[in-house]
């Protein structure tokens, strides 16, 4: 089948935009390696008592930015831009890298650990998570609305795809960087109703005192490599549209899709683009809510409770080594169905990807279950659980990011995708806090719940969720219309 776009071209700027999606897994994933020695230092604070509360708002303060950025992400989009959003974003990498870093900068004393200090550290773990929020919603819209439609889903995908291997280069980052230093062990007891943590036995001192921080700091290499990557690319065609500079966005459909096709594309996003001011449901409210449901069942189906927890869940089914060795077979599955993903996307739809690993979720979720409530242990829990992250990376995983970039008419597409990523970020939180509290009480209930949002997954996606494999993003504003 012939080509009639430039794939060198587009694939090098989808290349660069996946930075994003790589700082994306990057700075969420890398507090794992970072918290011990974090939370080491900050437990012989003099001013203030370092509680496990404490320390799992430390953990899990980026978070807070992330729903900030999800919110913010339209205003930004649709005012400055998708390229100088993605700018703006790799400047808060940057900063909140280089601030983690060295949380005492200009204010504090180095080395000494403090409630203000505190505070300076998770406010410079905020900034971040506003640039993953502000990444995890323009990333997916600057690829689409830059891509042919014959192989957008492919190159979307991708971006999950970065997410994934960013996690995963954060590991190694941490494993080397850790070397043979020695993790710390926390000794935690309640004398007269107060909580109290000292460290025990010998202790090393480099895990609390430098460890941590560099591990924070080298994000600030990859943020600053994807923000000069950035003055290379172009603003997208549907953006230069909507702000009426339709010479430049002509420019850059002809590299992406050759002359007479730039000529005809710049025609259909004219057409769509004349009603620039339209309110968020101007197309009803239906796309609107389609496109929250999207998010929020992405993240209702549990996927998180593994990829957070996923040592302890394969430590108590049974497995060897504390779990760490599953957790990276598992890592290693989820690049693989990734890839499997984004090679099928295009060619079999985003619907028939989603009921398939709604399905396959659903059976890995009920399976570990079904493993507690008879108490098998061993290798079936241990699969049960790979299964059922294996079928979200080639489903729900990438392809939700597809369709949430995808599914809203140009016109409104700025502030819908903000609000269906806030509604994301903000059930991710959910999810992940609630884990914990839920696997203490019943591991069968934790994975019953999630089985069941799977299957109410499916079912949404059959019932109201349309095919948008192969039209264009105009095509989305006549589907809206009917």
């Amino acid at each position: 089948m012939s080509r009639n776009y430039n794939l060198g071209y587009v694939v090098g700027i989808t290349l660069v935009a996946t930075l994003g999606g790589l700082l994306f897994g990057y700075d969420t994933a890398v507090i794992s390696g970072a918290e011990n020695g974090l939370q080491a230092f900050f437990i012989q604070a003099a001013d203030f008592n370092y509680t496990n509360l404490l320390h799992g708002i430390t953990s899990s303060s980026a978070l807070i930015g992330c729903v900030m950025g999800g919110f913010a992400s339209g205003i930004f989009a649709n005012r400055w831009g998708r390229r100088n959003s993605l700018r703006f974003a790799s400047v808060l990498f940057f900063l909140s890298a280089l601030g983690s870093y060295h949380p005492e900068f200009l204010f504090f004393e180095p080395g000494v650990p403090s409630f203000n200090l505190w505070i300076a550290f998770n406010l410079y773990r905020v900034l971040g998570g506003i640039g993953v929020g502000l990444a995890s919603a323009i990333v997916p819209m600057y690829i689409a609305e830059i891509a042919p439609s014959k192989i957008r889903g492919t190159l979307v995908s991708c971006n999950q795809f970065a997410i994934i291997f960013g996690m995963l280069v954060v590991y190694f980052v941490n494993f080397f960087i850790k070397g043979d230093h020695q993790s710390i062990e926390i000794v935690t007891a309640t004398v007269n109703g107060v909580e109290t943590q000292t460290l025990a036995g010998i202790v090393d001192a480099w895990t609390y005192q430098t460890g941590w921080r560099l591990m924070f700091g080298s994000e600030a290499y990859v943020a600053a490599v994807f923000g000069i990557l950035l003055f290379l690319v172009p603003k997208t065609p549907r953006y230069l549209v909507l702000i009426g500079k339709y010479e430049q966005a002509l420019t850059v459909l002809t590299k992406v899709n050759g002359t007479s096709k730039a000529q005809e594309i710049l025609a259909e996003i004219k057409a769509t683009a004349k009603e620039k001011k339209e309110k968020l449901f101007a197309y009803g409210a239906l796309v609107v809510v389609i496109g929250i449901l999207l998010s929020v069942f992405q993240q209702a189906i549990g996927i998180n409770a593994v990829l957070y927890y996923a040592p302890r869940i394969f430590k108590s089914a049974g497995a060897e080594g504390g779990g760490m060795f599953q957790t990276v077979i598992m890592g290693v599955v989820n690049v693989v169905f990734t890839l499997i993903a984004i090679a099928t996307v295009d060619k079999f739809g985003r619907k028939p990807l989603l009921i398939i690993g709604s399905i396959g979720m659903a059976l890995g979720a009920f399976a570990v279950a079904a493993s507690d409530t008879f108490g098998i242990t061993g290798l079936f829990p241990v699969v049960s659980v790979i299964v059922y992250a294996a079928f979200f990376m080639m489903s729900w995983g990438p392809i939700c990011w597809v369709l949430i970039s995808e599914i809203f008419p140009n016109t409104i597409r700025g502030q819908a995708v903000a609000i269906a990523v806030a509604f994301q970020w903000i059930f991710n939180f959910l999810v992940s806090s609630t884990f914990p509290a839920l696997w203490e009480f019943s591991p069968m209930i934790a994975y019953g719940i999630y089985g069941v949002m799977c299957v109410l997954a499916a079912l949404f996606v059959w019932k109201m969720v349309p095919e948008t494999k192969g039209k264009t993003l105009e095509e989305m504003a006549k589907l809206w219309r009917k």
